[in-house]
């Protein structure tokens, strides 16, 4: 089941009643409006069908009861920053009921088996980078077929480096002085917006699966909390960046985060992937693609399951 994303960005009241999200606007509630119109201008949302929360207002209050239930309901929590970046994730502790036994496995996979996985994982990600250039540019793609298939057991010849200098350059030529940077010029915003939605599904979908979104198969720095998460998001990124690439085709200003930018990046959940052979949202694909993750630990299997595009 596809699960609702909810973004606030504007002053809300948000509370629980019955196992359901109650959503209340401050202005109205402060008014001498009559009680029954307070009632109709009230919200209610059933938690169980929500995925994802970003709260992008300052003026937001919500109960602890809520975050509690949110959070019991595997719902990734995001938090934005005055300029509506996302700056901050809240996940539950635990997500499945053999959580301990999980960890273990995660922690006592071998090398070996961490070397393959990260293989698996950079030559799709070119792969989808591929495709996504066939559809945004007349740029002739062949060395990307080529450099999936010199993708080596933990990439120690750095293909995905290779590719992605060559996918930027390609995709965003129009753009002048484009570079991939989180600082650099637009649409690094939409870029940055758009990843850390992505990232946030990830670790919720990991941990629902029982697994440690720290510890990385191949990303190991020490300050970032979500190293798997990172690992695990690169073959989807490229349908970020397709989405991305359709609104600047639209012609929209993406100078800076509009409303209207925000309302289609938080489709992301929501794309259309082709995964096992068969389509499938995003957000449930990544269920599909973390469970699968946990097998290659348990010696179940030796191959992420990844949608392609």
């Amino acid at each position: 089941m596809i699960k609702r994303t909810l973004c606030f960005t504007n002053p809300a009241y948000l509370s629980m009643s019955n196992k359901q999200m109650v959503v209340r606007l401050p202005e109205v509630e402060k008014s001498d409006m009559p009680d029954s119109f307070k009632k109709e201008t009230t919200r209610t949302i059933p938690i169980e069908d929500i995925g994802v929360v970003v709260l992008d207002n300052r003026q937001i209050t919500l109960t602890h009861g809520l975050l509690e239930a949110l959070l019991e309901n595997n719902c990734a929590v995001i938090t934005c920053d005055s300029k509506g970046m996302p700056v901050g994730l809240l996940l539950p502790l635990y997500g499945n009921t053999t959580q301990n036994e999980r960890f273990r496995r995660q922690i006592d996979a071998s090398l070996p088996l961490k070397k393959q996985l990260w293989q698996q994982t950079v030559k799709t990600k070119i792969s989808n980078q591929a495709a996504i250039l066939s559809r945004h540019s007349t740029e002739n793609t062949r060395c990307m077929s080529i450099w999936v298939n010199e993708v080596k057991s933990g990439d120690t010849d750095n293909m995905e480096a290779r590719a992605a200098a060559f996918y930027w350059k390609v995709l965003l030529r129009d753009i002048p002085g484009f570079t991939r940077d989180k600082d650099g010029i637009p649409p690094n915003n939409l870029l940055n917006y758009g990843y850390a939605i992505l990232r946030a599904i990830v670790a919720r979908a990991l941990v629902c699966s029982g697994l440690l979104p720290t510890l990385g198969i191949h990303h190991h720095n020490r300050y970032n909390a979500y190293c798997l998460a990172d690992d695990i998001m690169e073959p989807y990124r490229p349908y970020v960046d397709d989405l991305i690439m359709k609104i600047i085709n639209d012609g929209i200003d993406y100078q800076e985060i509009t409303k209207e930018i925000k309302t289609r990046l938080l489709s992301i959940p929501t794309i259309e992937v082709n995964i096992a052979g068969k389509k499938s949202p995003l957000f449930v694909a990544m269920s599909q693609t973390t469970a699968s993750l946990y097998k290659c630990f348990a010696g179940e299997s030796r191959r992420i399951l990844y949608p392609e595009i």
